[in-house]
């Protein structure tokens, strides 16, 4: 059954994701001297492996250092896809989540995948089941499928594009203009802020981050009230009402672009933590400040910080390096169709200037 506004009455699979904190508590903690020659070990098995350290904006900051300082790669999903596409290694280490693995592998069958570990899940991935998915698309053949790059090889294999945050908007009103007709899945905040924006025909599975699921407009109404000088930045997998206060809705990238152009010297972000480490390398004279993810009696789940992001640490890089396990392998056929939609997105994102 659909609703007026293009959302469908389907049954989502409960996503019971671990929690941040005991995440965070199990990692081992290492001195400043032992920390040095982690890195350091690190840094001496990427070069022998001839292997790249590619890093999501979400991950410790750490990795993202080490990535940087190895001439690896920090970025967004799509822009970490293309890295990697383009980058001569042959081994790949992804840092994320595990379909930023499994995009790496559908777009380098050639190279070796690893990841530091492989229980790195997505609450939009594991809301959106292939089997599920593929009913759903089999009962509205009319439309044109288009899903976010936070879903499955096997998903990816049944959409007709790929996107990212960062150029989403664009390319449905692109298909908009052309006439299409969407199928969107699988985040319900991005897919309705994208409907608002565009004014498409989109009909919309139900998923959601636990992340940004969590921020809570009321508390985030006080923490405006006490910087009132505070731009507000908000990624569009926020509810409506926590994109209805900002002062920029945007991707990873665009939010971290947005705070080195804003006058505002305090800054309050409502995305991942993890993208406080970039941020604030770009913009060095600027107050970063958490928005909330609970008010008064709430209790915390993410605290604004992927407990599967969370799972990519020094200690399990290390491992993955000298153990060689965690690789990511894709079926072929299914490989082959993933490819044609993740490269239309790769395709189309090479047209636009911004």
């Amino acid at each position: 059954m659909t609703s007026e506004n293009g959302t469908v009455s389907i049954e989502i699979p409960v996503v019971r994701e671990p929690n941040t904190a005991d995440i965070l508590a199990s990692i081992p903690q290492y001195s400043a001297a032992e920390k040095r020659a982690v890195e350091a070990e690190i840094k001496a098995e990427l070069k022998r492996q001839n292997a790249v350290l590619v890093a999501h904006y979400y991950t410790d900051a750490d990795l993202q250092r080490i990535a940087e300082e190895t001439g690896g790669y920090v970025s967004d999903s799509l822009d970490m896809a293309r890295f990697g596409n383009e980058h001569p290694a042959d081994t790949l280490i992804v840092a994320g989540v595990r379909f930023m693995g499994e995009t790496a592998k559908i777009l380098n069958p050639e190279k070796r995948v690893l990841m530091p570990t492989l229980e790195a899940e997505c609450s939009l991935d594991l809301g959106c089941p292939a089997d599920a998915f593929t009913r759903f698309c089999d009962e509205h053949p009319d439309r044109t499928v288009v899903v976010y790059a936070n879903t499955s090889a096997e998903v990816k294999a049944r959409a007709d594009y790929v996107v990212t945050s960062s150029i989403a908007v664009r390319l449905i009103d692109h298909l908009d203009a052309e006439g299409h007709r969407i199928l969107w899945a699988p985040d319900r905040h991005l897919g309705r802020y994208i409907q608002q924006v565009t004014g498409a025909d989109m009909l919309l599975w139900q998923a959601s981050c636990v992340v940004h699921d969590e921020f809570k407009t009321r508390a985030l109404g006080q923490l405006m009230t006490q910087y009132p000088d505070a731009a507000v930045l908000v990624h569009p997998e926020s509810p409506a009402s926590v994109r209805d206060v900002a002062d920029v809705i945007g991707s990873t990238t665009q939010l971290i672009e947005a705070a080195k152009k804003l006058p505002n010297r305090r800054l309050i972000v409502a995305t991942d933590k993890g993208i406080f480490y970039k941020m604030q390398q770009k913009a060095p004279d600027k107050e970063l400040i958490e928005a909330p993810t609970g008010g008064a009696g709430a209790t915390c789940r993410s605290c604004a910080h992927c407990p599967w992001m969370a799972m990519n640490s020094l200690d399990s890089l290390l491992r993955v390096l000298k153990t060689g396990e965690n690789e990511i392998h894709v079926e072929e056929s299914v490989r082959v169709k993933a490819l044609r939609s993740t490269q239309r997105m790769i395709d189309f994102a090479k047209t636009l200037t911004d």
